[in-house]
């Protein structure tokens, strides 16, 4: 797997670097001091399949960098890693396109956790965050935790074209972009939309995020391939 590292401290770069080679010895990690040198590798290796971010970076923040990084690769799923741990925080990171959220002040320990998830295609929050605060309407009741084990998009009764909608939609990614990747109309995505949110029980991409965290639900690496099922 191909990751790219955007933090402008070096020892904790080196630190993420041994946690990743930790799980996976194949690791191809590139680092990045700041958002404009990770927007420059990004153009280099087009391979990139995740990026790790920081968001109090010299120069660009991180925010502002998430944001350029959605728009410019938006195939390219992008998890915070971050000292700041406030729900508000937490929150803005999500909806500016975020698939997860790791605070630095994480043990060694639950940091090699929440990497493990994220490099398994799943979704990590930190388990301390107000989950009900993240939900806008206040009245959405999200499914409870799952306690054995993961679960995939299909456990949930979702089509595994439903299931690539669904990685897209977590991506942050609009209906005419996610039709133009998967070769459907903009109709047919419209309605997986709604079938793959009505599944989790939410209304919006930031609910689904926190559904699906709260799930374990993982995605199988194949999941929202650019190209057409049968």
């Amino acid at each position: 797997m191909k990751v790219l590292l955007i933090d402008d401290h070096r020892l904790f770069r080196e630190g993420v670097a041994l946690l990743l080679r930790q799980l996976m010895p194949e690791v191809e990690l590139r680092e990045a001091g700041t958002c404009d040198e990770g927007f420059r590798l990004c153009d280099e290796h087009r391979d990139v399949e995740l990026v790790l971010l920081d968001l109090n970076l010299h120069g660009l923040s991180g925010l502002a960098g998430l944001a350029i990084l959605r728009e410019r690769y938006p195939g390219i799923p992008v998890v915070v890693l971050s000292s700041s741990e406030d729900d508000e925080t937490i929150r803005a990171a999500i909806d500016a396109g975020a698939m997860g959220y790791i605070p630095k002040s994480s043990s060694s320990e639950t940091m090699l956790d929440a990497l493990r998830v994220v490099l398994a295609h799943s979704i990590y929050l930190p388990p301390s965050m107000a989950m009900h605060e993240l939900v806008s309407t206040g009245t959405v009741a999200l499914p409870a935790r799952h306690s054995d084990g993961p679960r995939t998009p299909i456990d949930l009764g979702l089509t595994p074209r439903q299931a690539d909608v669904l990685y897209l939609v977590l991506q942050g990614k609009p209906i005419k972009l996610i039709s133009r990747e998967l070769a459907v109309a903009e109709s047919t995505v419209k309605s997986h939309v709604t079938s793959v949110l009505r599944a989790l029980n939410v209304t919006t991409r930031t609910q689904a995020i926190v559904a699906a965290h709260r799930l374990g639900l993982r995605f199988d690496p194949t999941t929202a391939a650019v190209k057409p099922r049968d």
